[in-house]
């Protein structure tokens, strides 16, 4: 990273370090908003007042410390702990090695770094102010979360007197920072999944502040709209249904991906020369880590191990299943054999278009959903980029994009009161036809805004920063011109 580049980076982490809660709303601290993809909502549950005496004993602080975590539930904090891991796993080894072996040779080192720097980097950001903007109440006419949860402020047990104040979600079950790290990976996913579009041709130090930007001025707003209590969540007139993040994480960045692609233009050589990927092997174990991690992602969204995690799971898993069948059955009947690539590729696709449906319809209609994404996701990744010829190097609008709103949509026809148990949360299924309509609203107004705001952080980041590297260091390629290392060396 060079000097100038390092001095904006330094400014965007001092800035926000040293930011003053502009939107703060009251000063003291408030619960959250009931988020959309879950039963419970975060709220602070301290407990009864005890009146100051001496410093207690071990013993006594330990009872204390059990008492402040009133309705802690040892196996929903067992799960969620487990699935917050699996969701990180998804980034690194998953999305790293899914697309490390996408790319050239020379490149993979590249793809891995920034997978590795922003599971770093977009975690001091969530915990820092991300999480506040995400789940705090409304500033600016609900556009985005206020600073109520600036530095973790509410969500960070506490000692007051002679108790431990430990946070805890409202009717819930886990601390309230266990709530916060487990949203905090789907902060790192997210913006890594943008890095695909744009692989083998964007400088790193620009792709840092781009990242932080986009998670901070995109990201955090559509969560805030969808599970922070937003116009698209709740009880809103144009609530929608996204339990897991169809719209929130692959929608989003799928879109900018796309936009992505077409500013900072082709790679050297495309169209003219092969760019085959370089290890297959690579793709395939990337796959089945993101499949398994997926479970955490979609399942652990319920924030409890009870009836709802568990049909979120099933379908999660029908969902890919079906995706491998659909995707790599188009390539047999177009060309004449399915290709491991394709499997990968179907699979992942069926888990983008589950995501915002899971929890909401049954298995059998899982199987549809895996269907309906691998097929559409095929023809995006092949006829329709070729028609239009966009580079998107490793199909992240193709594959997210596409797939996150063919699920949006579907989500409206297919979610059932057999499910979900509640007569509001359903589809066109179960003659709930307003429900379609708030689908497509929320994929029309949730691709607008990330498109939009996508391209002013583009277009601002090439006059200040430079979006790619030069020609020299994409032939050299960007392992050695941007790191200094070689992904392979053979003696």
């Amino acid at each position: 990273m060079n000097g100038l580049s390092f001095r904006w980076l330094s400014a965007l982490v001092v800035v926000g370090l040293l930011a003053v809660p502009a939107f703060s709303q009251d000063p003291e601290t408030e619960p959250p908003a009931k988020p959309e993809n879950a039963e419970n909502a975060p709220e602070v549950i301290e407990p009864e007042e005890v009146e100051p005496t001496e410093a207690p004993t071990p013993a006594e602080a330990e009872e204390l410390e059990e008492i402040s975590a009133v309705g802690l539930n040892g196996a929903d904090t067992a799960w969620m702990l487990v699935a917050s891991a699996l969701v990180l796993m998804m980034t690194a080894p998953g999305l790293a090695l899914f697309y490390g072996g996408l790319v050239r040779k020379k490149n993979i080192l590249s793809v891995m770094m920034q997978c590795v720097f922003l599971m770093g980097l977009m975690s001091v950001v969530w915990a820092l102010w991300g999480f506040s903007f995400a789940f705090g109440d409304d500033a600016l006419g609900g556009f985005i979360g206020n600073t109520k949860y600036l530095y973790l402020n509410g969500v960070m047990p506490s000692w007051s007197g002679s108790q431990s104040h430990v946070p805890m979600l409202e009717d819930g079950t886990i601390p309230m920072s266990l709530f916060m790290v487990f949203q905090g990976m789907f902060f790192i996913i997210t913006p890594a999944l943008i890095c695909g579009a744009f692989a083998e041709r964007m400088k790193f130090s620009t792709m840092c502040v781009f990242l932080v930007l986009w998670g901070t001025l995109i990201y955090c707003p559509l969560a805030h709209w969808v599970w922070g209590g937003g116009w698209l969540g709740g009880d809103s007139q144009f609530a929608a249904l996204d339990f897991a993040g169809g719209l929130v994480v692959h929608l989003s960045s799928g879109v900018s991906a796309l936009l992505v692609a077409i500013l900072i233009g082709k790679r050297l050589g495309h169209g003219q020369e092969p760019m085959p990927p370089h290890n297959l092997t690579y793709t395939c174990i990337g796959t089945a880590l993101l499949w398994v991690g997926w479970f955490g992602f979609n399942a652990g969204s319920e924030l409890a191990v009870d009836a709802t995690a568990v049909n979120a799971f099933v379908t999660t898993h029908l969902a890919a299943a079906m995706g491998v069948l659909g995707w790599a059955g188009m390539e047999w009947i177009t060309r004449g054999k399915p290709s491991i690539l394709g499997a990968c590729s179907g699979a992942v696709a069926g888990l983008v278009c589950i995501t915002p449906a899971c929890a909401f319809v049954t298995p059998l209609a899982a199987l549809l959903f895996g269907l309906a994404g691998s097929v559409v996701c095929f023809f995006a990744c092949t006829t329709l980029k070729s028609k239009f010829g966009y580079d998107d190097s490793l199909d992240a609008f193709g594959v997210h994009g596409v797939g996150g709103a063919v699920g949006a949509i579907l989500t409206g026809v297919f979610a059932t009161q057999a499910v979900t148990g509640s007569p509001s949360a359903v589809g066109l299924v179960d003659g709930n036809a307003a429900q379609l309509g708030n689908q497509v609203i929320s994929v029309l107004a949730g691709g607008a805004f990330a498109l939009v705001g996508t391209l002013i952080l583009l277009k601002v980041l090439d006059i200040v920063m430079g979006l790619r590297v030069s020609q020299e260091d994409e032939v050299k390629g960007l392992d050695l011109s941007q790191h200094g290392e070689e992904g392979y060396i053979f003696l």
